[in-house]
């Protein structure tokens, strides 16, 4: 049974990604609450309500609870134990199923590879001797990541030719804890799947973009992506695989590295709307941000299709001073994000160049 017009849909966190579910809400004729600790965030300038508290908090999350008739995230570091005292009382969408297995990225390779989706090799890494032993299993090369709350790039480490020592201290300078050692991966390219699924386990999935990362930013995202059509079939066959499995609701985005072969390892679940997914916006009728209210309010999912060649641009820090020189163009879809200060590796907003299909 779909969620009636005028109901309220709760989201934990306000940043972008809130603020463009909260939009996307309202023009299917529902309200949001919005759960972030920070005042005037982004998600907060759209919402109908903030409740401004921390996202552990119990009395917030009551109250949450209370004015929602399902309640979403727009982040993947939600608390688990958060999420399962919301679901105890109201749908939870996407389930804690899947913050659990996304929020470790052992326990997502491990989930991965356990539903016959290949990824790059790795092993845990608790301590120095650990490291050690890892870096030879690996030829003395890999990445070191923290198992949990990195992002854009945050909390790795890359190592090269280092069988023969050198990183004495390494996991206390990484903060002492819990890390994963990646093996490197020869690929010739970066893209990712936005896809769907309905509480009616009907699933629909966007076309692959072609991601290009700048300091590990997003920078830009390609429509189409430079893969043969077995890939992008590979790759949507993939994420609906994850969504199964996780008896998901709502929208995943899944990346992968495409070898010289066309086939794909992948790498990272993100279980939520995705940057590399904002290109829908602009280039295809239901955008991922419609997409995932359909979903989590029990509606219809929309066609992906998409209707126009695009590229996908992020806007970080100051790249925001050219919005009006962009702004002059023609084709371009532009969406800035609501935050007064403009800093290095922040995402300000972005901005969409289309080109009709033929």
């Amino acid at each position: 049974m779909s969620l009636a017009t005028g109901s309220t849909i709760g989201i934990i966190g306000g940043g972008q990604l809130g603020r463009m579910l909260a939009i996307a809400a309202a023009r299917l004729g529902y309200r949001t609450v919005v759960l972030e600790p920070q005042a005037d965030c982004p998600a907060a300038q759209v919402a109908n309500r903030q409740i401004a508290a921390p996202y552990d908090d119990p009395a917030a999350l009551a109250e949450l609870a209370a004015s929602s008739s399902v309640v979403t995230y727009e982040f993947e570091n939600v608390p688990v134990a958060a999420a399962s005292a919301l679901a105890a009382k109201v749908p939870v969408y996407p389930p804690t199923r899947a913050l659990e297995v996304a929020q470790d990225r052992v326990s997502e390779k491990t989930f991965l590879n356990g539903i016959g989706i290949a990824t790059a090799k790795f092993l845990p890494v608790d301590n120095d001797d650990e490291l050690a032993a890892a870096l030879n299993a690996f030829d003395g090369s890999g990445i070191l990541k923290t198992r949990r709350m990195g992002y854009d790039g945050k909390g790795q480490r890359v190592f090269r030719n280092m069988k023969a020592g050198g990183f004495a201290g390494t996991c206390e300078a990484m903060g002492n804890v819990p890390l994963i050692l990646e093996s490197f991966v020869s690929f010739e390219r970066e893209i990712s799947v936005i896809a769907a699924r309905g509480i009616d386990s009907a699933v629909a999935a966007y076309d692959p973009a072609e991601n290009v990362h700048r300091s590990g930013i997003l920078h830009t995202s390609t429509l189409p992506a430079r893969i043969r059509p077995e890939t992008a079939e590979a790759a949507r066959a993939a994420a609906s695989r994850i969504l199964s499995a996780l008896n998901y609701v709502g929208v995943v985005g899944v990346e992968f590295f495409v070898l010289a072969d066309g086939s794909l390892l992948a790498n990272e679940i993100a279980p939520r709307v995705h940057n590399s997914g904002h290109w829908t916006e602009a280039a295809c009728i239901v955008s991922q941000f419609e997409q995932h209210i359909r979903a989590v309010a029990g509606l219809p999912l929309g066609n992906p299709q998409r209707h126009s060649d695009c590229v996908m641009e992020n806007l970080i820090g100051d790249d925001v001073l050219r919005v009006p020189a962009l702004l002059a163009e023609p084709d371009l879809m532009l969406h800035l994000y609501g935050k007064a200060e403009a800093r290095p590796g922040r995402k300000m907003g972005h901005f969409t160049r289309i080109s009709r299909r033929a």
